[in-house]
């Protein structure tokens, strides 16, 4: 059986809407992520805490779920992480996609039987909701940050481009114009729709 793990990353998120201080809107954002993973049926669920994030981890953490400490927020250590664990597959996902179906994230591993690598784009802002691969990681996988990861610049380096496979996107919430997007008619996103007062 293969073993898949879907770890949330703690990115920064550089902005909050008014009179939302942005420490409790990053750690909303990030715990209805990992409330999210946490109800996976079909992978394990972990946290990635970059340099003074482990208190943040620490609070939206599910009991039992495994807190990797990373030296950057970048893919390469949490895959080594992963595969340090014994996973066969993992997924790195955004901790500013509060709404995300899991479906989505479904389709991201989905690959994975046939590609190397799985890139989720993260919609109009750019970037990367998240990226999965066989473990170990591919030696020729970029160290990317989830704000610079694209398909294309993650096929730069694999032997063929169709190595790399891009699969649904999904926005992630770093500005105004995100924000906007947000339905409320989607179920989930508790705490993030509890700061925004609805």
């Amino acid at each position: 059986m293969v073993r898949r793990l879907v770890v949330t990353l703690l990115v920064p998120v550089p902005w909050s809407p008014p009179g939302v201080a942005l420490r409790d809107w990053r750690a909303a954002l990030a715990e209805d992520v990992v409330d999210l993973l946490a109800r996976l049926s079909a992978a394990d669920a972990a946290i990635a805490a970059g340099p003074g994030d482990r208190e943040l981890a620490e609070e939206i953490a599910w009991p039992g779920m495994k807190i990797y400490d990373v030296p950057a927020p970048t893919l390469l250590p949490v895959l080594a992480a992963a595969a340090g664990d014994g996973y066969d597959q993992a997924a790195v996902i955004a901790a500013d996609a509060p709404d995300v179906p899991g479906m989505t994230l479904g389709k991201l591993l989905q690959p994975l039987d046939s590609k190397s690598v799985a890139v989720a784009p993260g919609g109009p802002g750019g970037g990367a909701l998240g990226v999965a691969t066989n473990l170990p990681a591919p030696d020729w996988l970029l160290d990317l940050d989830l704000d610079s990861a694209t398909p294309q610049l993650l096929r730069r380096n694999a032997p063929t481009p169709g190595e790399v496979t891009s699969t649904a996107q999904w926005r992630r919430l770093r500005g105004p114009a995100e924000l906007a997007t947000l339905d409320t008619a989607l179920e989930g996103w508790d705490n993030t729709r509890a700061l925004l007062g609805g």
